[in-house]
């Protein structure tokens, strides 16, 4: 059964303009797309560059030179373990990942949040897999009670895990872009950093998903923004977060959403007041920084296979007797 036995092992590596993905890296993680090719260097170095570039744009108090703060960040890579049937093994089930504000002014360094970006296998494989069988047989659909919850079952035990407590003192925030099915209307509630709130007509797919991992969507566009980002938590994003460590989650994923869906996050208009994310739209400018969509569509493939023969289908016993995810 899948229970407090579960061992979570994590390990990190900094993102940073030396970063290779390793062998054992999940190759469907954005970042590490960047990171491939004759222009690797220089696509991380303008990453990074643009995501210091944006902290420093939205903490600009005390900050004249707009080049007070600098932001590290790195992969974390989860590894499950700890039942018998793993026969002493680990197996990669997800990354995210952390960010560390150094303080240029002070010399201090600040933890920033966990989460931002979110890559699992076990997603991979129940949106490129099983999605499309339930879709063709007729049998289910994505908003069935059992689609995702081993996901949100896996997900919610590491965050309680003592792995995840020891290394990191808050709940993780994931920062993703909006949903290309949904409509959002900006609301008269605006908060001092994570900008004007939008809400959405209905639910998305993605977020009945991530509900079951115990953690509930709000959209912002902060100030400078041209498109509302969405932030996945299990407690109050407005008020469990400081300042800065929500600058550090809006610079990084902004930049990642600039580069990933240009014609959403680097359009060049603003959202209005009712607002429907496009991939269609043409009015929008490239970072010119390299990043391949269709690779990334077919490494998610390839990894929903490989959790779906390493995981789902030899333990497919166990899995049918998990408990249901644990009460936010």
């Amino acid at each position: 059964m899948i229970d407090e036995a579960l061992e979570f092992r994590i390990k990190t590596i900094p993102f940073d303009e030396d970063y290779r993905p390793a062998q054992a890296t999940r190759l469907t993680t954005n970042f590490a797309n960047l990171a491939r090719g004759a222009k690797r260097r220089e696509n991380l170095r303008k990453t990074l560059k643009m995501i210091d570039n944006r902290f420093n744009a939205l903490a600009h108090w005390d900050n004249p030179e707009a080049a007070r703060y600098a932001l590290a960040t790195r992969i974390v890579s989860v590894e499950i373990a700890g039942l018998p049937i793993f026969e002493g093994k680990a197996l990669p089930i997800m990354e995210l990942l952390s960010t560390q504000i150094r303080d240029t002014a002070s010399g201090t360094c600040l933890e920033g949040i966990t989460g931002n970006s979110f890559s699992s296998y076990v997603r991979d494989y129940d949106f490129s897999i099983l999605l499309p069988r339930l879709a063709a047989s007729g049998t289910g659909r994505e908003g069935s009670e059992d689609f995702g919850a081993l996901h949100g079952t896996l997900f919610q035990r590491f965050v309680q895990s003592r792995s995840y407590t020891e290394a990191f003192a808050k709940p993780p925030v994931i920062c993703l872009s909006a949903s290309t099915s949904q409509t959002y209307r900006r609301t008269g509630n605006r908060h001092p950093v994570l900008g004007v709130e939008y809400r959405q007509d209905e639910l998305s797919r993605t977020d009945r998903y991530f509900a079951k991992m115990g953690l509930g969507a709000r959209f912002f566009m902060p100030e400078g923004s041209v498109a509302p980002l969405a932030f996945y938590v299990r407690g109050d994003l407005a008020s469990d977060y400081t300042p800065l460590e929500l600058i550090g989650a809006i610079a990084t994923m902004e930049t990642f959403q600039k580069i990933y869906r240009p014609e959403i996050y680097n359009a060049n208009a603003a959202a209005g007041a009712c607002f429907r994310p496009s991939l269609s739209h043409t009015d929008y400018s490239s970072t010119r920084i390299d990043y391949d969509r269709e690779e990334r569509s077919h490494l998610g493939l390839a990894q929903g296979r490989f959790a779906e023969e390493h995981f789902i289908k030899p333990f497919q016993a166990l899995l049918e007797q998990r408990p249901g995810p644990c009460a936010p």
